[in-house]
């Protein structure tokens, strides 16, 4: 496994991130374990959750998962750093009550308790924001998490989902406040066939600082090889995956896909995750693997040198934005 900085922070972290949101809903306890036992044994040392995950009546079920993971002991808090998120509806039923989503004082310092009981840790290492709260001022969330930082239950913030006005805007009030190293990383929607955060996220991100931790890097497994996977008789695409395959261009275009990749004697998959680890500014993207085998494909990623030609080729079939700003700007 290979390792950076997240962002301008002193914190090493894996170039790969274990998404746990199948934890629960998708994959069970036991099973969740193993992954995750499996995630360290391959040197991935960055996990990532959300309070909300578990989805439903099972809201919070993930953290617990982890939990249970963490007090089985052998150094595995230790071992990882944990980043989980604040912002939705904890109810199970969606009726929250006034004060208990978003990122209001209130609302984040009890979600940031209820978190680290269910992790069963007293310490989160990166704490994000899931969304934009547009009713709450920076003043106030800035606010709550600086007495969360000296209370010691968060050591790093993150945002997630944001534009890149609100990146600046969030750090540019934690540096007039003073004491506050404001944001270290974005979490945002990034892959070959999503390129916008190329237009003002990942520029804001570079210019502020901040670790990119793309999600959804196969695109809801657009580019994980689906189209030969049905026709070998397996798995159908489902979900945004089907959606997407209903317009014939983008049929098109992951065939165009798939097939240059076919051409160079790799897995779709995992070059689109090797494509994201060339990209600048991308700490890690996050792979959520069912099982762990799925695992064992991420990994091997990180390893995959694309060539030039190969990249210009990806280039061709999903270009981007172009350079930021001359892309919109002139």
């Amino acid at each position: 496994m290979k390792y950076t900085q997240l962002g301008r922070t002193g914190l090493k972290v894996s170039r790969l991130v274990l998404g746990t949101m199948n934890f629960g809903p998708q994959t069970d306890e036991a099973d969740s374990h193993a992954i995750m036992d499996a995630a360290l044994d391959a040197g991935i040392n960055f996990f990532d959750t959300a309070n909300v995950y578990g989805w439903g009546e099972n809201k919070g079920r993930t953290e617990s998962i982890i939990g249970s993971w963490f007090d089985k002991g052998g150094d595995r808090r230790d071992k990882v750093v944990l980043a989980t998120k604040v912002y939705g509806n904890m109810a199970a039923d969606g009726q929250a009550w006034p004060n208990h989503d978003k990122l209001s004082a209130l609302n984040i310092r009890r979600a940031v308790d209820a978190s680290l009981k269910r992790l069963k840790t007293d310490y989160i290492d990166v704490y994000q924001f899931h969304h934009v709260d547009r009713n709450t001022p920076f003043e106030e969330i800035w606010q709550a998490i600086d007495v969360l930082v000296q209370q010691g239950k968060i050591l790093y913030v993150g945002s997630s989902n944001f534009p890149g006005y609100k990146i600046a805007q969030a750090n540019e009030i934690a540096a007039r406040r003073g004491g506050t190293i404001g944001l270290v990383s974005e979490q945002c929607l990034y892959n070959l066939a999503e390129r916008r955060a190329e237009m003002e996220v990942v520029p804001a991100a570079q210019e502020y600082g901040l670790g990119v931790i793309p999600w959804s890097p196969l695109h809801g497994g657009l580019l994980g090889g689906v189209l030969k996977k049905q026709a070998e008789g397996g798995r159908r695409a489902s979900g945004r995956s089907a959606d997407a395959l209903a317009n014939s261009s983008v049929r098109a275009q992951v065939q165009a896909y798939e097939d240059l990749l076919d051409k160079h004697g790799l897995q779709p998959g995992e070059a689109a995750l090797a494509w994201l680890l060339t990209r600048p500014g991308v700490t890690g993207p996050i792979v959520g693997p069912r099982t762990a085998e799925q695992l064992e494909g991420a990994v091997r990623a990180v390893e995959l040198e694309l060539s030039e030609e190969l990249l210009a080729g990806l280039d061709e079939i999903f270009p981007g934005p172009g350079p930021s700003p001359e892309a919109f700007a002139w």
